[in-house]
């Protein structure tokens, strides 16, 4: 699992996030002060064994990006979904999972071909997309789940 290393604002301490937890708005250890991920917020990083557990446990929609490392627009959408990740942070939580790595849960989603995103809400599925998708329509469709 990736990590963020957040300043606190209040007490200038370094607090090491797991980011998987960003969304669960954690205080600085030292000062107990709240602080926001807004700027930056990364896409958590989920595998076959956290997937279904982050995905149904979320409480508030879930995005995950079904990508693969070797594929060239899968590439050219990272930065795409690093920026989303950023900009709805506090209202969607997005998410990837490596489908080179991770082949029990892209099969469970029948995914074809990446990359594929798809949408969660209280755990079910509720829609998807599959390709390079420009910025502004990504952010349309996370608008819409949002």
């Amino acid at each position: 699992m990736n990590s963020i290393v957040v300043v606190c604002n209040n007490c200038s301490t370094k607090n090491r996030v797991p980011a998987d937890k960003q969304h669960l708005g954690p205080k600085c250890g030292k000062c107990k002060e709240a602080f926001s991920f807004a700027g930056s917020a990364v896409p958590v990083e989920l595998d076959d064994s956290t997937f279904p557990r982050f995905v149904s446990q979320a409480s508030k929609p879930v995005m995950v990006d079904f990508f693969s490392p070797t594929c060239g627009p899968c590439r050219m959408l990272a930065p795409v979904i690093g920026s989303m990740a950023r900009k709805f942070y506090g209202r969607v939580i997005i998410a990837t999972i490596d489908t080179s790595r991770n082949q029990t849960t892209a099969s469970q989603y029948k995914i074809r071909g990446v990359p594929t995103l798809l949408f969660f809400k209280n755990g079910q599925l509720v829609d998807q997309a599959t390709g390079a998708l420009p910025e502004q329509d990504l952010a349309g469709l996370l608008e819409k789940h949002a």
